[in-house]
């Protein structure tokens, strides 16, 4: 199975030994797995300032990767979530809500105690692509 790094301007540059994310090509189509984003600005590597802030730049921050990799946000087939605080779970899902479309991927969301450079929120997804 050939595998592609995949890596765009637009979303944050890796902050350590990652890549923002991997596609692996296969007959009926490709997988990608998208490497956990915080709420940093890709333009300035500073993180915006609370948890719907950061939650928004995350999602754009997914966004950017699924398109370099040939896909969008609606090619996601799992979400894996970290929280610092799972009281922000109601405005996690309010979002979801707003940036995608049912039937929605699947998800896990936990609550962690401590996520990179002080970020409140971080999530990683899996996209499935069809072949063309």
């Amino acid at each position: 199975m050939p595998k592609t790094i995949i890596h765009t301007d637009n979303a944050p540059a890796a902050v350590g030994t990652y890549s923002q994310a991997v596609k692996v090509s296969q007959a009926l189509g490709s997988t990608v797995y998208v490497s956990g984003q915080i709420g940093l600005d890709p333009s300035t590597m500073s993180l915006a300032d609370g948890f719907e802030a950061q939650a928004r730049q995350v999602m754009d921050n997914l966004a950017a990767i699924c398109e370099a990799s040939g896909g969008k946000l609606a090619d996601v087939v799992k979400f894996n979530v970290s929280l610092t605080d799972l009281n922000d779970f109601d405005a996690l899902n309010k979002l979801f809500v707003e940036r995608l479309t049912e039937p929605y991927p699947a998800r896990a969301a936990v609550q962690v105690a401590a996520l990179p450079k002080g970020a409140v929120v971080e999530i990683e997804a899996i996209l499935h692509l069809e072949s063309d």
